[in-house]
């Protein structure tokens, strides 16, 4: 079985985004940020955005940037 790592890489290569929501869902990976960490020490392109939810409240929301 693929890491948390490698499996949100490949989501995001798809043209898909990311929460700690989905990735909760999606991957079963409680820590989002650390991954996104590994990810930028790797040299993977990707952006962060704030988003609001229906709570109100604003999530951190992941996509690639395509060079």
């Amino acid at each position: 079985m693929e890491n948390q790592t490698a499996m949100i890489k490949a989501h995001l290569d798809k043209g898909n985004s990311i929460t700690a929501l989905e990735a909760l869902d999606l991957f079963k990976c409680f820590r989002l940020a650390s991954r996104m960490h590994e990810l930028k020490e790797s040299g993977y392109p990707f952006m962060k955005e704030m988003v609001s939810v229906d709570s109100g409240k604003s999530v951190a929301c992941y996509t690639k940037v395509n060079l």
